[in-house]
């Protein structure tokens, strides 16, 4: 793919991010998973501690729990419970015969049940991290959000020093990348100018372009955006599906990468000089920088 100081790579190992179902829809014998290997993990030494946080909407809960505490030698580790999406090529398996439908409520035509499918289709895509850190609990906690309204000014004298004194801490555990930025020193949006724009509009096409012809997702269904703050600090941008419903995409974090290069040739230093708005969590160390600053 052709390349002006950024470019598209790594998309050939994304398709699982892109796929609409959600993250990880990887290659399976169609209407029927492949047999997995059987985990290491014994889920009968797993004492539940807490519950970190839970998301009705995105039918996730994250667990604190101990592993090994009747031998005395207790760790902890996180469990991150996930309501996989439906396949379509199983929905026949799934609503047949075999399937318990009970009535909860009916009202003329319309009525509600609970659906009892075979144990096949019960599956929940379960995340271990074990042993799991004080750092790793803390990550999935959930925690009190802060509305950050960032000046130009806040950005020089709070944001960017914060970001200098944290430059050999910076953290990519969370690496969740399609296209990179090779040009050093370009952190986020807050840095780019009309300089950038061949660099942002080659991105833009070719990205498309790789991902169109790989897995045969037109650009009119892709979501391409950066994240602001982002949650690490060398220009990255993020290719999803439409139908993928992404983290990160609420209107206060995420800014569209054709919206990015309109303002920009716009005015040269739009994001030199605009406000924006960002959420923090309630422990994170930039937010302190805010309070410190009188700006929260």
């Amino acid at each position: 793919m052709a390349e002006t100081e950024g470019r598209a790579p790594g998309l050939e190992g994304k398709k699982r991010r892109l796929a609409d179902g959600g993250e990880e829809a990887a290659q399976q014998p169609e209407g029927k998973e492949a047999q997995a290997e059987r985990s290491s993990f014994n889920l009968n030494s797993f004492s539940v501690e807490k519950i970190l946080r839970e998301s009705a909407r995105e039918k996730l809960v994250f667990i604190h729990g101990k592993v090994g505490q009747d031998c005395g030698e207790a760790q902890d580790a996180v469990v991150i419970l996930e309501k996989t999406p439906f396949c379509e090529e199983t929905l026949p398996q799934l609503l047949n015969k075999d399937a318990d439908l009970r009535l909860q409520m009916k009202n003329d035509i319309y009525s509600t049940h609970h659906l009892y499918p075979l144990p096949s289709f019960n599956e929940i895509k379960t995340t271990v991290v074990y042993p799991a850190t004080e750092k790793h609990i803390k990550k999935y906690l959930k925690q009190e959000m802060y509305l950050i309204t960032e000046t130009a000014d806040d950005y020089k004298t709070i944001t960017s020093p914060y970001l200098q004194s944290q430059a050999l801490s910076l953290q990519v555990d969370d690496l969740y990348l399609i296209a990179i930025c090779k040009r050093h020193g370009v952190k986020s949006v807050r840095d780019l100018t009309a300089e950038h724009l061949p660099m942002l509009q080659n991105i833009l096409k070719e990205g498309q372009v790789a991902i169109s012809k790989q897995y045969n997702i037109p650009g009119s269904q892709l979501r391409i955006y950066f994240h602001y703050q982002p949650s690490y600090y060398h220009l990255h941008i993020h290719f999803t599906a439409l139908g993928y419903d992404a983290p990160g995409t609420t209107v206060e974090r995420a800014h569209l990468l054709s919206s990015v290069i309109e303002n920009l040739q716009t005015n040269p230093e739009y994001y030199q000089k605009r406000t924006l708005t960002f959420a923090l969590k309630a422990d994170d160390p930039l937010l302190q920088k805010f309070k410190e600053a009188g700006r929260v």
